[in-house]
């Protein structure tokens, strides 16, 4: 018998070249913009994947659901009044300490829930002093910037942000916007797309055209749960980020790489407690907790270290304690929920641990 691989790669050639045909990209899809040609061959994820906070980290102007629903926020801090006052699709952002104003457009939403803008002014960039939390359907002080101290007018608009910051807020909120090591934000696109993280995704994309599928980018999931930490920490802070830069405390429980790391039970080669193996990053995040209880019992059950195996060909993995208390929720017991301290931000704290009582955050 024949194999069929060849005749299957064909006819994906053939799908990829009839939706060329059908959106007019006779010669290749529009440098750039792979997320519909994508599509032609990975359906399920090119629906769901923009719909995630990760695929909306940064709106542009005349594309925020969030602010169209609320058009007018106000808040004072202190001797300032904050107004971000949204109309047609355009939002501005206003400070004024009763005598004086300035307003400035928003062009930058970064966040798809609680949002914080970055807003320029005279060439530079500031992060804005407040942001929106939908848990007050209202502004306070933005995350992080609550202890700064703005001596007039001018620094109340929020903390100026160096190049190099932008690089790092622009290039995880958005794709294309940081190419050889410098900020082009005439190329970017809004939230994390294929390529983000596909990194070779369009060359694929494009050889795919002659039906040469040898070019496509290597599978997240054959890289090692370490690999895997330190990929995704790229934004979300890996262990030596945080370590590096001595950060502390429940701030820290946004950093999901770093916290899992600090597990006891966190094993860089074993791909049961990958960032992966809960999460499926084409997908929005499940917020039922039961829902990772077969995760849990993937190592912490009675099963047999046999049964445990991946595959024939692979090692026996361990199994770790069976939890005396119970297995369903374990997530509730054993990865806590933490409040920032503004109390309008809610993590799950991914240091699985047992949890005590009155216990400090432990750092």
């Amino acid at each position: 018998m024949r194999p069929l691989w060849p005749r299957i790669l064909r006819l994906l050639a053939g799908a990829v070249i009839l939706n060329a045909a059908v959106f007019g990209w006779a010669q290749g899809p529009p440098s750039g913009n792979t997320e519909a040609a994508c599509a032609a061959c990975h359906r399920s994820e090119s629906y769901s994947q923009p719909r995630t906070p990760m695929g909306r980290a940064l709106e542009l102007p005349g594309a925020n659901p969030t602010l169209s629903d609320v058009p007018k926020l106000m808040v004072r801090k202190g001797p300032y009044t904050y107004t971000v006052e949204t109309h047609g699709g355009m939002s501005s952002y206003s400070v004024t300490d009763g005598t004086r104003t300035i307003t400035l457009p928003i062009p930058w939403n970064f966040g798809a829930g609680a949002q914080t803008w970055v807003l320029e002014r005279d060439g530079h960039r500031y992060e804005s002093t407040v942001s929106y939390y939908p848990a007050i359907s209202g502004l306070d002080y933005t995350t992080g910037d609550e202890d700064l101290k703005p001596q007039n007018l001018e620094q109340s608009i929020g903390r100026e942000i160096s190049s190099a910051e932008q690089k790092v807020c622009f290039g995880c909120h958005a794709s294309n916007a940081v190419s050889n090591g410098k900020l082009t934000l005439d190329t970017l696109r809004p939230g994390v797309t294929c390529e983000h993280c596909h990194a070779g995704s369009y060359t694929h994309l494009t050889d795919s055209f002659s039906g040469d599928f040898d070019s496509a980018p290597g599978s997240l999931r054959k890289m090692s749960t370490e690999d895997i930490s330190n990929f995704c920490g790229q934004c979300h802070r890996t262990w030596e980020t945080v370590v590096r830069n001595h950060w502390r405390g429940e701030l820290t429980v946004r950093f999901q790489p770093y916290r899992l790391a600090n597990s006891r039970c966190f094993d860089g080669a074993d791909p049961r407690i990958s960032c992966i193996a809960c999460h499926n990053p084409h997908q929005d995040i499940v917020r039922n907790d039961s829902s990772y209880d077969a995760n849990c019992l993937a190592c912490h059950s009675a099963a047999s270290p046999a049964k445990a195996s991946r595959s024939a060909t692979t090692p026996v993995l361990p199994m770790a304690k069976v939890c005396p208390t119970a297995t369903s929720q374990c997530v509730s017991c054993h990865m806590p929920k933490v409040k920032l301290p503004n109390g309008h931000l809610t993590f799950t704290d991914h240091e699985i641990r047992i949890v005590k009582k009155d216990e400090p955050f432990p750092n």
